[in-house]
């Protein structure tokens, strides 16, 4: 009886000796997923923290040198020498100064020895500017100038005086942009129709009769057409250059005159200034705004000063529609192949080898699929389209219209790219489907397809979901093979816009991961680009985050619906 009682005892004993030999594999397994998240948490975190605080407005120091030498600008970095370099170069510190100015001083940045500062400040007045060409600017202002008229002197009262008169300029300046870029763009559109349509007129008569009588009679209307439009642009653009020369005279002659640190004055046009602050005067509610009109200008403006200023807007279209676009096309082939593989083609080794070559194509490199994309898609594909379809314009233009690089190939490439992600996740959702349910169908009546329709593939789509979902995670982020079929470093049309027919899937578009690349490796400022490549890189990542939750939403509305059948 004691000997009964003294067994569960003995049988926990052991149980916690096994325990206890388990618990070094425990804590291995549990440190590795800890480490695992601390650098993935760290890395976003650190990618977020330099991403967001670009924009932050920081203050502006005036540094006085021993030797007489004056420089303003923002602190970027500092750095303490170590003692052995200390010893050997005399240095104990030093700091990186964005001084920009680069018309006068011919630099960007400068590092100061501290041992070589006789002080530093922050005056009042100190003004940052951001110009369209040029770069930043650094200053005191002195005068506000409306050509030979001096509208205010002195610092208060000449900043008073641009933030009354800047806004409206501004303004202007952006309406002659709107008129130049769509309305002229709008009638040299109409312009190239009618002319491609004489030309496609000649190549018919070319295939035609002779003698043809349609012929002649279908190149005299192209032609006449074509005398119509030219006559009705000519008359429009007669009008557009009105508006905008008077839009012009209005902004003539505005100007804001800078005095630099070392005493140097410049003159810089109101219309080329797209902001200004003095952050050493602004308050917290000053800043937020500051911080939030360069956001907004980030976001939805175009790019410039060689991609390192400005704004985005281009590559975030041009992102969201070819990952998008890219889904669209991957997700019915995936499925489709999938679905033959696991529910149609018989076990054997034929369908063993397309299995093994699907999971190798997983690991191709992607330029691999770039190249291929490049001979395939655009000069095979495309070319045959250009001769079938847009002869008029290999003629008229001398270049292909889907013979190059476009949104359309780009997205296929890309969806070939992770046909093989989404074909083992589709076939992994379909094996989990009990086959109690199919022969439960069958028994029921239904046919094959009817099962797959109705028992099948509803209760498959959350894992379709997920190797949708991945698929886009790393579709959006690819660079190399995007460099070959459509990628491009400046390309402000959108490739969907008001135009008819909206979506152009010919055009070379942007990109942000391949701006990364340009702004970090291809910019002339490479310091002050530095900052712009966290920026972008926290965009991309928020991109993706916002397309993933977004499917990720919809695969859990898929669960629930189907949560009463899941096994």
């Amino acid at each position: 009886m004691n000997s009964d009682r003294q067994r569960p005892r003995r049988m926990r004993s052991s149980y916690s000796s096994l325990t206890a030999h388990g618990e070094p594999w425990v804590w291995l397994t549990g440190g590795a997923l800890a480490l695992a998240i601390m650098m993935i948490t760290g890395l976003l975190a650190f990618i977020a923290i330099r991403g967001a605080s670009t924009f932050w407005p920081v203050p502006l120091e005036l540094v006085e040198l021993a030797d007489g030498r004056r420089a303003l600008g923002e602190v970027s970095e500092k750095e303490e020498a170590e003692a052995a370099t200390a010893a050997v170069t005399g240095r104990s510190a030093r700091r990186l100064v964005r001084t920009a100015n680069f018309e006068v001083s011919g630099k960007h940045y400068e590092w100061f020895d501290d041992a070589a500062i006789a002080e530093v400040s922050r005056p009042e007045w100190a003004t940052a500017l951001e110009r369209l060409e040029g770069g930043r600017f650094h200053g005191f202002p002195v005068r506000l100038l409306h050509g030979d008229e001096v509208i205010a002197v002195g610092p208060e009262e000449t900043w008073k005086a641009f933030e009354r008169e800047h806004p409206a300029v501004r303004r202007r300046w952006r309406e002659v942009m709107r008129i130049d870029r769509h309305d002229r763009g709008r009638l040299q559109r109409d312009l190239r129709a009618a002319r491609l349509a004489v030309v496609q007129a000649g190549l018919d008569a070319g295939t035609a009769a002779a003698n043809s009588a349609s012929v002649s009679a279908a190149q005299a209307a192209a032609a006449a057409t074509e005398q119509e439009v030219i006559a009705r642009v000519n008359g429009r653009s007669a009008e557009l250059d009105a508006q905008t020369a008077a839009l012009r005279r209005q902004n003539e002659g505005w100007g804001l005159e800078v005095e630099t640190a070392d005493g140097i004055k410049k003159i810089l046009p109101l219309e080329g200034i797209v902001r200004a602050w003095q952050p050493n005067r602004l308050s917290t509610a000053g800043k937020l705004g500051v911080y939030a009109g360069r956001w907004q200008e980030f976001l939805t403006d175009d790019p410039r000063e060689a991609n390192s200023a400005g704004g985005v807007f281009p590559a975030i279209w041009g992102t969201v529609s070819m990952t998008l676009i890219m889904a669209l096309l991957v997700a019915p082939f995936g499925v489709l192949a999938a679905l033959y593989l696991r529910e149609y083609a018989s076990r054997g080794p034929v369908t063993t080898a397309v299995r093994i070559a699907i999971n190798n194509l997983a690991g191709v490199p992607s330029i691999v699929y770039g190249a291929f994309g490049l001979g395939f898609f655009c000069y095979a594909l495309g070319g045959s389209i250009d001769e079938l379809f847009f002869r008029a314009s290999l003629v008229a233009d001398k270049q292909p219209t889907f013979g190059t690089g476009g949104l359309l190939w780009a997205s296929l490439t890309l969806a070939l790219l992770t046909l093989p992600v989404v074909i083992v996740a589709t076939e992994e959702a379909l094996s989990a489907v009990p086959n109690s349910m199919r022969e439960g169908s069958y028994a029921c009546g239904a046919g094959k397809w009817q099962t797959i329709r109705r028992i099948v593939l509803p209760r498959a789509l959350p894992g379709i979901m997920t190797g949708l979902i991945l698929a886009m995670a790393r579709g959006a982020g690819e660079v190399a093979p995007l460099m070959l079929v459509g990628v491009k470093k400046l390309a402000l049309d959108l490739p969907i816009d008001g135009t008819f027919p909206f979506v152009h899937p010919e055009r070379e578009f942007m990109h942000l991961a391949y701006l990364i690349y340009d702004v970090g490796f291809q910019s002339p400022n490479s310091q002050a680009a530095k900052p712009m490549v966290f920026t972008i890189t926290f965009l991309l990542v928020a991109i993706i985050a916002l397309l993933n939750v977004a499917a990720i939403w919809l695969r859990s509305r898929l669960k629930r619906r189907y949560v009463s059948q899941q096994f």
